[in-house]
């Protein structure tokens, strides 16, 4: 968010949805916010229980007096730093949506590129048996489990308040059996003896230095857990670099999310192993490294 200014619209006479959202958009846009026309319009469809493009054609519509009573101290939450994530319980991600809670770290658009990275590598194979480490909302298992009909996943976590919503999602979008969900740090939930064609994930990256500087919505509503790094942040990176090739296929891949600053780091650790084959970098559509990925030798 961006220094707020105060000064509060004044309200329309008539209260019909577009009155809410202009009146919104605005008073969001005061507080700071970075997308207020956005938010207003994923609030209010929310409350009213229709999808956001409805409400264009609902706009000359004048909600229930309940119905503005609870858009208002949505919208009261959301200036006080709680993610629209978390206020409306859901986030899309790869074209679906997935329900999220304080539990789970939301769903961001730059993961999108690992997933697409890891359906270009099971592409083909007959059955693939991939491993997603910290599956979180379960939104890197459900995804490759729903674009890659064929392939079995095994989620793992540390919390079991996040497989409880990553079981959720995956019951939701119909690859549950499908999925095998364990609970344990990293290797340790799974099972003796696996091996898998592809192990993904989304480790925890942040340093402590970044964790202070992140935007309030983050850094006092998403888990810390899915969000500390360590003192540089690349302590889950020299676990996985250390451990990931004893759960891997002959030529199996590892392949791993990093923060934008961080890909000459986790390449080096992956490097400095004789196990691994570094792939080339793979570049969000921001332009910036966004994926790590390792062949076994």
């Amino acid at each position: 968010m961006s220094a707020p200014n105060n000064t509060v619209p004044q309200p329309p006479t008539v209260w019909t949805v577009k009155a809410l959202l202009t009146w919104t958009t605005d008073f969001l846009k005061k507080k700071g916010v970075e997308s207020p026309r956005l938010e207003a319009q994923l609030l209010l469809a929310h409350v009213l229980g229709c999808q956001k493009i409805d409400l264009f054609v609902r706009s000359e519509e004048e909600p229930a007096d309940a119905d503005r009573t609870t858009f208002k101290d949505l919208i009261r939450r959301r200036v006080e730093g709680w993610p629209v994530a978390y206020l409306i319980g859901q986030r899309e991600f790869y074209l679906l949506p997935f329900e999220v809670t304080p539990a789970v770290l939301i769903p961001r658009p730059d993961t999108e590129t690992l997933v697409l990275e890891a359906l270009k590598l099971l592409k083909g194979k007959p059955a693939p048996a991939v491993l997603d480490l910290g599956t979180g909302s379960g939104c890197i298992a459900v995804s490759l489990a729903h674009q890659s009909k064929t392939a079995r996943v095994t989620a793992t976590d540390v919390s079991p308040d996040a497989l409880d919503v990553a079981r959720r999602n995956a019951t939701r979008h119909g690859v549950a059996d499908r999925i095998a969900f364990a609970q344990g740090d990293l290797f340790a939930a799974v099972p003796e003896g696996a091996t898998f064609d592809l192990i993904a994930s989304n480790p925890p990256y942040i340093t402590p230095g970044e964790l202070a500087e992140l935007a309030p919505e983050v850094r006092d509503h998403e888990p810390r857990i899915a969000l500390d790094g360590g003192p540089d942040g690349l302590a889950f990176y020299r676990r996985i670099a250390a451990d990931a090739g004893r759960f891997l296929t002959p030529g199996g891949t590892v392949m791993v999310e990093v923060g934008w600053t961080q890909e000459a780091a986790v390449r080096g650790l992956f490097e400095s192993r004789p196990e691994w084959a570094v792939n080339a970098s793979v570049k969000d559509l921001g332009g910036r490294f966004r994926v790590v990925s390792a062949r076994k030798k």
